[in-house]
């Protein structure tokens, strides 16, 4: 499948391409030092300098079933994946941003990793327990058990923290269908984020927290596909408002982990070619 790596402007509206590729790639993250994105691949990682864009094998040790839940330490030294090489079920690791061994966090399992807390020490992420799904934080240094923030009632995916850290975004249909939600990091009650016949996929706070990027799929589609036809919008949380971006080839893959450049005004994305649907 043809998988164009773009980045979009705010300021400007223009949409720059920069790679393409056969192979399928996904989930950009931006590097905190704004030189590179990080993308997933075949169960590995790869850097993209922005300089020299090109696929430059990350070295994860055995972990080589990585899937496209994987992102930066806030101070870049760390990377986090999400892998099923030992367990067979994603778990979470952390290793070295230069590459290396990876270090298990997670004792439980499956877990999905989407968020890293501004001052760097939490995790959070989405993890099947008996057979439901919930929302979990742990801490980073991986000593400790999890905590459980919020479940039952429905899908929950995509926590993402405030650049404040005062809040959890993320997704959920509890509300019977699929919309975006936040809940204080430190636990208490949902509100519920947008109201509207899409449906509305992994949230993306921008560094400023004036927005928040997000993927909304057509009405009535179920789970988070790829191949599908998607728009990349962005939500004042102040007022309600939404703004569609890009209408775009996607879903899975194309911003499922945090994907803005550091200081905001730009993110990366992943748009996929139609004729490999």
């Amino acid at each position: 499948m043809l998988s164009r790596l773009c980045i979009h402007d705010l300021a400007t509206g223009a949409t720059n391409e920069l790679l393409a590729t056969d192979r399928l790639i996904e989930a950009p993250n931006w590097t905190p030092d704004g030189t590179s994105l990080i993308v997933n691949g075949d169960g590995l990682l790869f850097r993209v300098p922005l300089a020299a864009p090109e696929l430059r094998p990350i070295d994860t040790g055995p972990a080589v079933q990585c899937n496209n839940d994987h992102g930066i330490s806030p101070d870049g030294r760390w990377l986090v994946i999400s892998d099923s090489t030992d367990t067979g079920q994603s778990c979470i690791f952390t290793l070295s941003a230069e590459g290396g061994t990876p270090r298990r966090i997670t004792a439980e399992v499956p877990s999905w990793w989407h968020g890293w807390s501004p001052d760097g020490a939490t995790l959070a992420y989405v993890g099947r327990r008996e057979g439901g799904f919930g929302l979990y934080t742990i801490a980073a240094e991986g000593d400790g058990a999890e905590t459980h923030l919020i479940s039952g009632g429905g899908h929950y995916d995509g926590p993402d923290f405030s650049p404040d850290g005062r809040w959890i975004w993320f997704n959920s249909d509890r509300g019977g269908s699929m919309d975006l939600w936040r809940i204080p990091a430190k636990g208490g009650a949902p509100e519920q984020m947008t109201r509207d016949e899409r449906v509305n996929w992994f949230p993306h706070p921008s560094p400023d927290g004036r927005t928040v990027l997000y993927l909304s799929y057509e009405p009535e589609t179920q789970g988070h596909p790829r191949g599908r036809d998607v728009e990349l919008r962005l939500l004042d949380p102040a007022d309600g408002r939404v703004a569609t971006l890009i209408a775009l080839f996607g879903g899975q893959g194309t911003i499922n982990v945090p994907c803005w450049a550091p200081g905001g005004g730009r993110f990366a994305f992943v748009r996929y070619g139609r004729e490999a649907a």
